[in-house]
């Protein structure tokens, strides 16, 4: 357990000053919940950042290693068979591969956005006989997806290393 005297203190980061169109706004948030627990992981230690510190099993680097697999299901089409296998990361990633997995799906799924103009326009798919949801339900849902588990990874740093803030 993480001393009650000491805390590793990062800044705050406010919301985000987004333009004005609904389109910024929601790419706007997403944006700033993917980078807040990107860092919430990034430089966490081993191996308590793949220890579970709840009865459920769930951890810090499972929870990336989760939204990872979401955000290549929702923006890039990628089948998932088995959601509960992608909370635990494989015991050979390290930290560091985790959190670039995530970036590099994250920078993926923003390109297919790039060329998305119509919110209520299914999500592009590379194989068009699945069903899409729309851009917009797609980012409102890993706005929720991703907001729900950075509350979760913003409990598990602190009880790591006693680190808080975003």
């Amino acid at each position: 357990m993480p001393s009650t005297t000491h805390h590793n203190r990062r800044r705050d980061t406010p919301p985000p000053r987004t333009g004005s169109s609904e389109t910024e706004t929601l790419r706007g948030f997403l944006d700033y919940l993917r980078t807040s627990i990107a860092a919430k992981v990034d430089g966490a230690p081993e191996p308590r950042v793949r220890t579970a510190a709840v009865p459920s099993g769930t951890n810090l680097l499972g929870l990336l290693n989760h939204l990872t697999f979401v955000e290549r299901s929702i923006f890039l089409g990628d089948d998932v068979t088995d959601w509960q296998a992608t909370f635990h990361a494989a015991p050979a990633d390290s930290v560091a591969e985790v959190v670039a997995r995530y970036r590099d799906a994250v920078k993926r799924a923003n390109d297919v956005l790039d060329g998305c103009t119509d919110l209520g326009a299914p999500v592009p798919r590379p194989r068009p006989d699945r069903p899409a949801p729309s851009v917009r339900w797609a980012l409102t849902h890993m706005i929720e997806e991703t907001g729900r588990h950075a509350g979760h990874a913003d409990i598990l740093r602190e009880l790591i290393d006693g680190t808080t803030g975003r």
